[in-house]
């Protein structure tokens, strides 16, 4: 299977969606409940598979939420196995995702040079 294939690209879909349902029952209070799966990348043989999340809140949260998911990792792959009918279960990796604060970050500096623009040119 090629890695942009259509089937790894609907294995990939299923499986973030199925972790994004298993995420949600977790009771460990580490996690917080702000955590969102945005990507999961399934490698093409099925062994692994890198699950990229989102933490909303300071950097304790995100630092609490990703070590309870760490601990929690043979449970969630095997509540995934349960839900998914597949030949093997991949071996889970989670991995912080801040793309969503980088944007926000960016988007404030765009605002702001915008604003110092528009000053400058009143000015003139």
């Amino acid at each position: 299977m090629r890695k942009n294939s259509p089937k790894n690209l609907r294995v990939n879909q299923e499986v973030a969606h199925e972790l994004s349902s298993i995420l949600r029952g977790l009771k460990d209070p580490r996690i917080s409940p702000l955590t969102t799966v945005m990507d999961a990348i399934v490698a093409p043989d099925l062994k692994t598979c890198k699950v990229f999340v989102s933490v909303m809140g300071g950097e304790d949260e995100k630092t609490d939420t990703m070590a309870g998911l760490k601990s929690a990792e043979g449970f969630i792959r095997r509540e995934l196995a349960h839900s998914l009918n597949m030949r093997n279960t991949p071996e889970l990796t989670f991995i912080l995702d801040t793309s969503i604060e980088r944007g926000v970050k960016m988007s404030r500096l765009i605002d702001e040079v915008m604003g110092r623009d528009s000053e400058n040119e009143e000015i003139e």
